[in-house]
């Protein structure tokens, strides 16, 4: 694919919540003020899961107070429809020369989530995980499988305003016309495992018709901050939600930054609900409660206890948060999990640490190492293993920080674990640290080409023995080993050309890493 036609973004570059839609299987009239979003179907056939703004009426209900949510208790109901057994994910910038711009650092942050979201992908760690517990009737379930196929720059022309709203005012017929026309002539991905996020930049706002009477939060009828839908074509559906800018609106974002950057007023504002909302329900009419109320729908409830949950703690800049991706902090809601009838920030155990990142990743049998573990639940920790090797001393930076000195431990890639008085974090690729054996010194430190020489070779993480650890001289293995500590060894050099070489050793399928104190010159 073309670079013009998809960026893909990278952490090197520069490194959507609160507003998603409710799905309801209700007619229109019978919903209440209790719904905390509702599906409208729209006059011109199209049917949309919307996020009203906070305190904002019920879209075309006429309502007379502003829709309020609750968490309450009801499970989500299935009712037939598939669910997103992957999702990729494209950032979809309408940007043509001449129009708004985007404030600085707004798409390279969303860009840096969709890379965060997909780096932490099978994990427990964040609310994608609350997802899994969901399937569909082809038993697929809406696994946290998740990519990011980049950044689409659409540099074609905004139509003439379709609606009056704003000085750039598009309808949602608008807006869906654009989408299908791009994706359809760039040949891009569209089925139940694609998601496209459109976001436009401040000054251009939506309305679902011409009667600008419910629109998006900037613009003069304010209604809703985002919604997401569908649109049915050959080939297989296109899965997308629509994300105006709504960073620094009171109703959809509530100034909490951690990353202290504009795209986390989006991520507040309606992508992260959104991307929840479509994982769980792609068409609209596969999960939601008798109410009306989506996964994110019932967590979007006005209330920081039920809505974002305990945080994890506070951002440099002051902000709080309570998800840490990639060891990134970011704050926007918690999903409904029908797994306890409750809002939850991710599917582990409540409460329990969790590791998801150590750095480095790598360091001696004889411990020392200073390593930095990053994750979520750390407050009072009791203890931090390397393995089943106690670390030989920790100190908790934060709830999501701290820093631990390894101990001497047999070589291997063991999972590094936090203890805390609510449980131990569960094992994961993420928490894997590789103890290497090491070989600080030789001697003699040359020999003959020949061979015969007998070589002292000292350093840790040795097996005792013969044959647990394994020594080459260069690439070649020494047929004479004998271990009497696990920190020396002797072993008789191999024949080989001329040459000065690294004598390294190999236990437990782990090797010792070059370095300038182990060589050996063959004369």
């Amino acid at each position: 694919m073309p670079k013009a036609v998809v960026e893909i973004a990278r952490r090197g570059a520069a490194r959507l919540a609160l507003a998603g839609f409710a799905v309801a299987a209700l007619a229109l009239g019978s919903l209440t003020s209790s719904a905390s979003a509702l599906v409208l179907n729209l006059p011109n056939g199209h049917r949309v899961s919307v996020q009203p703004l906070r305190g904002a009426l019920a879209p075309s209900l006429h309502a007379s107070a502003p829709l309020l949510a609750t968490a309450g208790a009801a499970k989500l109901e299935y009712h037939g429809g598939p669910i997103m057994p992957s999702n990729t994910n494209y950032a979809f910038y309408w940007d043509p020369p001449g129009g708004p711009s985007y404030p600085a650092a707004y798409q390279s942050g969303l860009n840096t989530f969709f890379e965060d979201l997909a780096h932490d992908s099978g994990g427990v760690q964040n609310v994608d995980s609350v997802a899994t517990q969901y399937n569909d009737s082809a038993g697929e379930f809406a696994n946290y499988d998740s990519h990011f196929g980049g950044a689409i720059l659409d540099t074609d022309p905004y139509p003439a305003n379709g609606c009056v709203a704003a000085a750039i005012c598009l309808t949602n017929a608008q807006l869906r016309a654009e989408l299908k026309s791009y994706i359809q002539a760039h040949a891009l991905p569209h089925d139940l495992t694609h998601e496209y996020f459109v976001l436009t930049p401040p000054g251009v706002e939506d309305c679902f018709e011409a009667s600008s009477i419910e629109c998006s939060a900037g613009s003069a009828s304010p209604v809703y901050c985002a919604y997401h839908e569908f649109i049915s074509i050959s080939g297989g559906p296109i899965i997308y939600a629509n994300d105006p800018y709504v960073t620094g609106i009171e109703g959809c974002d509530d100034g909490e930054h951690p990353n202290n950057k504009p795209s986390d007023g989006a991520l507040l504002g309606g992508l992260s609900h959104e991307h929840n909302e479509s994982i769980t329900d792609p068409e609209i009419d596969a999960w939601y409660a008798s109410n009306g109320q989506e996964n994110g729908d019932k967590c979007r409830t006005f209330n920081d206890t039920t809505e974002f949950g305990t945080p994890l703690g506070t951002a440099p800049d002051g902000s709080r948060y309570n998800q840490v991706i990639d060891a990134d902090l970011y704050w926007y809601q918690q999903e409904w999990s029908n797994e306890g009838l409750q809002c939850r920030q991710r599917l582990g155990s409540v409460g329990a640490p969790t590791v998801t990142r150590v750095v480095p990743k790598i360091g001696p049998a004889a411990g020392g190492t200073t390593v930095t573990i990053t994750g979520t639940g750390f407050a009072g920790a009791t203890a931090v293993k390397f393995g089943s090797t106690s670390a030989a001393k920790f100190t908790v930076n934060s709830s999501t920080s701290i820093t631990a000195t390894s101990a001497a431990a047999a070589p291997g890639i063991v999972d590094v674990t936090v203890t805390t008085p609510a449980g131990t974090s569960a094992a994961s690729l993420k928490d894997h640290f590789k103890i290497t054996p090491s070989v600080t010194s030789v001697s003699p430190t040359s020999g003959p080409s020949a061979g015969g020489t007998t070589v002292t070779i000292t350093g840790s993480g040795f097996a005792l023995g013969a044959s647990g650890t394994i020594i080459k001289f260069g690439t070649t293995i020494s047929k004479s080993v004998n271990c009497t500590s696990s920190e020396r060894c002797t072993a008789v050099s191999p024949t080989h050309e001329a040459a000065t070489v690294d004598v390294t050793a190999r236990v437990n399928k782990v090797l010792s890493p070059k370095t300038g104190a182990d060589q050996f010159k063959f004369v």
